[in-house]
């Protein structure tokens, strides 16, 4: 069970990342919309998985995961060093397809809506 300490450190480590990948120069990873949606941390920090949607790409966000995985030695160096611990956790990014799913949601109800309109007139 997470405790209030390890939901914070998971809470600033996400506001680094962010921090982090929003200064990174790869044309891989700074076109586009790219969001941070979640950050999962073990306890023990050993691992911690970082959700990411990427919006506006043609490629879709197999690339911009690919490109963040190849970085994520620098990634924990570099959380190590602003959050000042001595035991930063290796980070796996993953395509986070909570908000395409939403749209595709939508885009479905507005299917529905328009199918219903001209009956509706009783």
């Amino acid at each position: 069970m997470p405790t209030k300490n390890h939901s914070r450190m998971a809470q600033d480590m996400k506001r680094e990342v962010i921090a982090i990948i929003g200064g990174m120069k790869d044309p891989r990873v700074t076109g586009g919309l790219l969001t941070v949606t979640r950050l999962d941390v073990t306890p023990d920090l050993d691992c911690a998985k970082v959700y990411i949607s990427v919006m506006g790409r043609e490629g879709g966000p197999e690339p911009v995961v690919k490109a963040l995985n190849k970085a994520s030695g620098h990634v924990r160096t570099e959380v190590s060093r602003r959050m000042h611990i001595r035991k930063a956790p290796r980070f796996v990014f993953v395509p986070d397809e909570g908000a395409a799913y939403a749209a595709h949601i939508n885009a479905l109800l507005r299917d529905l809506d328009t199918e219903e309109t001209p009956d509706s007139e009783g």
